[in-house]
């Protein structure tokens, strides 16, 4: 069996939902499911989270897997639609849909479909990579309006470039204007991502978009999800397979880059970037053994990562390695790394293994990632 594992702790799952519910209690959730419920895997993700309001995925492939499997719930596509052949697609399966160029309103106008489709219109108050602006709006909302393939009133949204700098102007300058462009239209609105919904209140409108935060990860730089009393849903696992005595002065691995600086002892872990843990890790980055941290030595190879168990250690082959998750806080790892934890989270590769758990559950149920992408 593979051993390495990604274990999924549904009941922090559902903690982390109630802390989102806590924090905006009038609003509507949409549980943000995209990047296979970031790594932690589409289907069970879906199924845990049956209290929220709807869901979103990036992509019309994700929303057909969750409607193949019985979830009947709203679906908002975010990436909104690109061609004349989803539209239909969008209406058959009940998908809501963005929309934030004039060329998606032409196949919208031009499509015949058996039912009209629910419509986000995104706008752009600041992030400048998708939405319509500002001066475009009059004219769109008018053809929008008029368009015999959407349901009326349609639904109007935004995204933040910089909510997660709790300090700067930029998030409450692109909430005020996106409630100044939408002060006379009668659709409903959302603008909260996790950053939001924890730092920003005004941002709490009739709908909020959790993402991360759900699956217990800070979305502020320098800040833990602890101190949001999120709990981390993942614990990314293997374990040791071998450990050897170092003399001073030899090097490891690839290039032999580190050298011991005194006799130790090291230990090697079955994971690798073929797993999807980072290449670019570099030494120092923490693992967990037995509960203490060591470091990384020498560079991550495909399929393992060698660690400095330190002189005199004790640990043997078969013992447990934590790389993020339960005692090791993902955003921790991530900035060692020099990345953030998102990217952490969602690039597992297809052999890894998820590992569902529930409190009192004797055998948590195993399932390969590649069945829930």
């Amino acid at each position: 069996m593979n051993t390495v594992t990604a274990s999924i702790d549904l009941d922090a799952l559902q903690h982390n939902f109630a802390v989102v519910r806590r924090h905006a209690p009038h609003s509507k959730i949409i549980a943000v499911l995209k990047a296979n419920a970031y790594g932690h895997g589409l289907l069970p993700v879906a199924h845990a989270l049956a209290r929220a309001d709807a869901y979103a995925v990036a992509r019309v492939e994700e929303a057909l897997v969750l409607r193949a499997n019985g979830i009947t719930k709203p679906i908002l596509v975010l990436g909104g639609f690109f061609s004349a052949e989803a539209l239909p697609l969008l209406a058959a399966h009940d998908l809501q849909t963005t929309i934030h160029t004039r060329e998606q309103l032409a196949l919208l106008e031009q499509a015949h479909l058996p039912a009209p489709i629910k419509v986000w219109l995104k706008l752009d108050t600041g992030m400048n990579r998708l939405g319509m602006r500002a001066e475009e709006l009059p004219a769109f909302i008018e053809r929008l309006t008029r368009c015999k393939n959407v349901v009326q009133p349609f639904n109007l949204m935004t995204h933040f470039s910089q909510s997660d700098e709790q300090d700067g102007p930029a998030t409450q300058l692109q909430i005020a204007e996106f409630n100044r462009l939408t002060a006379h239209l009668p659709g409903e609105r959302a603008m909260a991502n996790s950053a939001g919904i924890l730092a920003w209140p005004d941002s709490r409108s009739d709908w909020i978009r959790p993402g991360i935060m759900l699956y217990g990860a800070s979305p502020f730089g320098g800040q833990l999800a602890s101190e949001h009393d999120l709990r981390p849903v993942m614990t990314l696992k293997s374990q040791l397979i071998a450990t050897r005595a170092c003399k001073q002065g030899e090097n490891v691995g690839y290039g032999g880059h580190w050298v011991a600086p005194h006799d130790t002892i090291l230990g090697v872990i079955a994971v690798g970037y073929g797993d999807g843990y980072p290449r670019m890790a570099p030494e120092g980055t923490p693992v967990l053994v037995n509960g203490r941290r060591v470091p990384i030595v020498g560079r991550v190879s495909m399929d393992m990562i060698t660690v400095d168990l330190g002189p005199g250690a004790r640990d043997k082959s078969g013992d447990e390695a934590i790389l993020w998750g339960d005692g090791l806080p993902v955003e921790q790892v991530a900035e060692k790394i020099g990345t953030i934890p998102y990217e952490l989270l969602t690039r597992l590769t297809a052999r890894v293994f998820i590992k569902l758990s529930r409190a009192g559950e004797q055998a948590p149920s195993l399932i390969e990632a590649r069945r829930v992408a």
